[in-house]
């Protein structure tokens, strides 16, 4: 049997018999010159880390352009590191998936260590801080979800916890983004050594929101005594602490039991996902489609790695905002959404199918080039019409990517905004386009809040996915009935006038009760959601 493990890894032949890839550099000399000179720490231990921007830095120390590697810290589920990261040695598994089933293998050995980064561990932490001490660190990189950087609530207001971090201090930080802010602290009263922060989520923005937390967090404390205006100040400094924008794009979805066997049929050991107390899908393997982009403002005040030679573009802020918006807001993000909530309530259990299905795939067709191309600016480095084509035509349909809709439909919520409120804002803001011509959006709106009352189309009982933002909506819809619309009597105002929800008032907007036309259609009886799909796309 072939082991993940580093003295695993030994037995080259073998590896190489089962077309395994294995790094061409001296893991073990990596690992021991990053413990010593760690240039980059990446924040969120899961797939899209392991199976894509760790990957990034193999491929410099492939190509003899870097001498260390990454080192990995988790502030939310310590499940990972304990049960996927010790046990391996830090090693990954990337399984590549073709759209003719192919399959591409490579040992991914570029992390080096992984610690869980809360005051629960204390000398976890404490080793954490002592690389952020260390002046050679040049990037920390995130990628911890959109609702990792959140310090308040839907309505605004503080989280407890974050409440909690403020009061307490920087010795005593739970949340994540206090997690970061008191390892800054400790990278100032070092040396106020120059760093860059990188946020790498899926979101708008991200590195404005990854600033915005973290100097939150460092203001609260300066009014509390606990850190220095000094402080503050570093941390407000671009050209001594930067918060690149990037954007990303990379579907690597939860580890597939087809991939586990084929795994073990090569002879891989110990190739089974677990479910993690915190609810996270991972294993020893990743499983993800081979096409992806990242794309990065090149604003590093402490040097880098050279990522533009591992296919990174490094660009500047307008262009890293064009291309994310592209993508975030119109050429993929709003048509996974839509696949997610129509698909679960259709009884899809896989993405692939759902681009079979005639009516879902006309949907995202019409969100992303009649409703969303018109109000994108073109990037230049990536074409906004093949991206899109690429992603309906080839990445959404491999049948062998086993995506689901029940995942993507996780935090719908807090994705709802920047997926399709950004395209209507830009509608508000447009002088020859009116937001009220808009259907299909409106249409992918209506059905989140209908899937959001749990039951299929075909009327029976439904499980829904996690999202913070459920449990006030469904308490608003609880007098509503299914196969009684005329028991909706304008419950779903409140949402919709919610300018967090939805980045602008849809009632103001003039879209509510068109929302609420469609959302009425289908809850009319069994078979009403894929009806009412039927009359807004062929009419």
């Amino acid at each position: 049997m072939l082991n993940l493990t580093r003295d695993g890894l030994k037995d080259r032949v073998a590896y190489e018999k089962a077309g395994i890839s294995l790094p061409e550099y001296d893991v073990a000399k990596v690992a021991a010159y990053t413990a010593k000179h760690p240039v980059w720490v990446h924040f969120g231990a899961g797939n899209i880390f392991r199976g894509f921007i760790a990957v990034l830095q193999q491929s410099l120390l492939n190509q003899g352009l870097e001498k260390s590697g990454i080192i990995a810290a988790e502030t939310f589920d310590f499940d990972i590191v304990d049960k996927i990261y010790r046990p391996f040695d830090n090693l990954a598994l990337l399984v590549g998936l073709k759209p003719d089933g192919g399959m591409v293998n490579s040992v991914i050995a570029s992390i080096t260590d992984a610690y869980c980064a809360c005051k629960e561990r204390p000398d976890e932490l404490e080793k954490l801080s002592a690389i952020f001490e260390n002046p050679e660190l040049q990037m920390v990189s995130f990628t911890i979800t959109e609702k990792g950087y959140a310090l308040e609530d839907i309505n605004g207001n503080f989280l407890p916890v974050v409440i909690a971090d403020m009061e307490n201090g920087p010795e005593n930080a739970s949340h994540a983004m206090s997690v970061v802010a008191a390892l800054m602290w400790k990278r100032f009263k070092a040396g106020a050594y120059k760093l860059a922060l990188v946020s790498m989520d899926n979101c708008s923005h991200n590195g404005e929101k990854l600033r915005n937390s973290v100097l939150a967090i460092a203001q609260e404390w300066e009014k509390r005594g606990f850190v220095s205006k000094d402080f503050v100040d570093y941390i407000s400094d671009e050209e001594e602490v930067s918060f690149p924008w990037s954007m990303i794009d990379k579907i690597t979805p939860r580890p597939a039991e087809s991939v586990e066997k084929a795994l073990e049929k090569l002879g891989v050991a110990d190739m089974t996902p677990v479910v993690t107390s915190r609810n996270t899908y991972i294993a020893p393997f990743v499983n993800a489609e081979i096409p992806q982009y990242l794309v990065v403002e090149d604003k590093f005040p402490n040097g880098r790695p050279q990522l533009e030679k591992a296919g990174v573009y490094m660009t500047d802020r307008d262009t890293v905002n064009n291309t994310e918006r592209m993508k975030v807001t119109t050429c993929l993000n709003p048509l996974h959404t839509a696949l997610a909530v129509y698909g679960c309530m259709l009884g899809y259990t896989k993405i692939a199918d759902e681009m079979k299905d005639k009516e879902l795939k006309l949907l995202i067709e019409k969100i992303g080039y009649d409703e969303g191309m018109p109000v994108v600016v073109d990037p230049k480095i990536l074409s906004p019409r093949a991206f899109i084509k690429e992603v309906i035509e080839e990445r959404l349909p491999n049948p062998f990517i086993p995506d689901m809709p029940q995942r993507i439909a996780t935090d719908t919520g807090l994705k709802v905004p920047i997926r399709f409120g950004e395209t209507m804002k830009s509608y508000l803001a447009s002088d020859t386009l009116n937001i009220t011509d808009l259907v299909y959006i409106p249409l992918a709106i209506a059905g989140w809040l209908r899937y959001l009352m749990g039951i299929y189309d075909s009327g029976e009982a439904m499980e829904i996915s996690p999202d913070p933002t459920a449990a006030d909506i469904r308490e608003t819809l609880k007098t509503v009935e299914f196969g009684n619309p005329e028991s909706y009597t304008g419950q779903l105002k409140s949402v919709l006038s919610n300018k967090t929800l939805f980045a602008v008032d849809l009632c103001e907007a003039g879209l509510s009760e068109r929302i609420e036309t469609m959302f009425c259609e289908m809850i009319a009886g069994e078979g009403a959601v894929r009806k009412t799909l039927k009359k807004y796309l062929h009419s």
